[in-house]
């Protein structure tokens, strides 16, 4: 393989998709020498069906808002492969939402799917509706109307959608209600689900955990932890407020959380009062991060990244390409040592060569925030069994996956000077397994 040729190629044939391309370039960089070990994988053309979804589903959503006006969105679901499992992946509301992004979040999706050990393919869907600003009827009719389409592509065997960016528990909850209702069947067809109806514990908190405990193996293998670290975290969603709440309860110091319209930076710390006031402004009121500032007196910026400001650990977890390579030299100059991504591919090509230049820890997405999936595939597991495990076995099973994934990325990844290349034990590690079950298939 020829990775320069087989991205050209994508190019022209997929033009005016700069996230899809970003994605595959950065996989196909790192998996094209172990690639090339295996002749039998050219002969088959490997490389190529796997950059390409399967399929993709594109679909106007047309819904009725609180005046009576009547509104239209667009719709997608990508299943990208299947080769080891059902499809699965989140669903995206949001107003950026575009097929380059979904195709691109797909194809993360199905490597960093591999890299948990559970059956799972990769897909990921969504819309360009965005929940900000609407009432809960609005956001529900939407829905409703968003599900007509997609029921009949989805199913516990077939493609299994979870929540993303837009979507948490009310919207999984609205979206599961409409397919149960049009499908006349009670499956586990969703994950993200609410604890009454087939949710699993930990499964909120589980990106931002997994984060944390992927970080706490790289840390280890420093000989250090997270006691005393600052942490400056990115996001106020769900990600980055677990992400939080993990790093104060194993003793480190975060000093920063952002939305979309700026970031705050309190130097005395976002304790657990302050995190709780976040959860309940953003879950609940659904308010600015800035107001943060307003109530306890501390720094706001408006319209920047929390990047520039001092700190031991980075932890992007909004989205993508959220941290470019100025960004990664003011955070190595001031001494970070470790980023762990809770985000999909916030980090630029550039800012990931900075890191990498610099010998820091770095842990890119598909590896470092698959705790989400993981626990997903947990309550997959949960629903096909019937059962439901309690939060410790829960929380034993995503760090024993997360510990797991980081043996896998250090397999394949440790470069000579002893330095691990995370992006590339990542990648290497979850192509191989999705390469053997393609090639074990036939050529479909």
């Amino acid at each position: 393989m020829n990775a320069a040729k087989v991205l050209d190629t994508l190019k022209l044939r997929f033009p005016n998709e700069p996230e899809y391309h970003q994605a595959v370039e950065e996989v196909l960089a790192t998996i094209e020498e172990e690639y090339n070990k295996h002749p039998e994988f050219d002969k088959a053309n490997l490389i190529e069906r796997l950059c390409i979804p399967d399929r993709v589903y594109q679909f106007r959503v047309t819904w009725v808002d609180d005046k009576g006006n009547v509104q239209t969105n667009m719709g997608y679901r990508v299943q990208h492969n299947n080769a080891i499992g059902p499809y699965k992946g989140g669903i995206r509301f949001h107003s950026s939402v575009n097929l380059s992004i979904l195709k691109f979040l797909a194809f993360e999706q199905t490597f960093k799917n591999s890299l948990t050990t559970l059956p799972m393919g990769g897909g990921k869907g969504g819309s360009d509706f965005s929940p900000r600003g609407k009432s809960n009827g609005e956001v529900m009719r939407f829905i409703q109307s968003f599900m007509l389409e997609l029921w009949r592509h989805i199913g516990p065997e077939t493609d299994v959608p979870a929540g993303d960016i837009g979507v948490g528990g009310r919207e999984v909850g609205f979206m599961f209600g409409m397919y149960k209702k049009l499908t006349r069947e009670f499956t586990g067809t969703f994950t993200g689900k609410g604890r009454e109806f087939g949710g699993s514990l930990i499964r909120p908190e589980a990106t931002g955990y997994g984060n944390i405990y992927f970080l706490m193996e790289m840390l280890k293998m420093k000989g250090t932890d997270l006691k005393g670290k600052v942490c400056t975290i990115s996001g106020s969603g769900n990600v980055a407020q677990y992400t939080a709440e993990k790093v104060l309860e194993l003793g480190g110091k975060v000093v920063t959380m952002s939305d979309s319209d700026g970031y705050i930076y309190d130097p005395a710390g976002i304790d657990k009062e302050k995190l709780d006031y976040i959860m309940e402004l953003k879950n609940v009121y659904r308010g600015r991060i800035r107001e943060y500032a307003d109530k306890y007196g501390c720094k706001y910026v408006e319209g920047a990244k929390p990047w520039g400001e001092k700190c031991d650990i980075a932890l992007p977890s909004a989205t993508q390409n959220e941290l470019n390579g100025d960004h990664a030299r003011e955070l190595v100059a001031n001494g970070c040592m470790a980023v762990s991504e809770g985000a999909n591919m916030p980090s630029t090509p550039e800012a990931i060569k900075v890191f990498q230049d610099a010998k820091i820890l770095y842990a890119p997405g598909k590896a470092a925030n698959a705790g989400g999936v993981s626990v997903s595939g947990l309550e997959m597991t949960q629903n096909s069994i019937k059962l439901s495990w309690s939060e410790k076995e829960v929380d034993d099973k995503l760090k024993d996956i997360m510990k797991s994934i980081h043996e896998a990325c250090v397999q394949y990844g440790t470069e000579a000077d002893g330095y691990v290349n995370y992006v590339k034990g990542a990648n290497v590690a979850g192509f191989m397994k999705v390469a053997k079950a393609m090639m074990a298939q036939g050529i479909l």
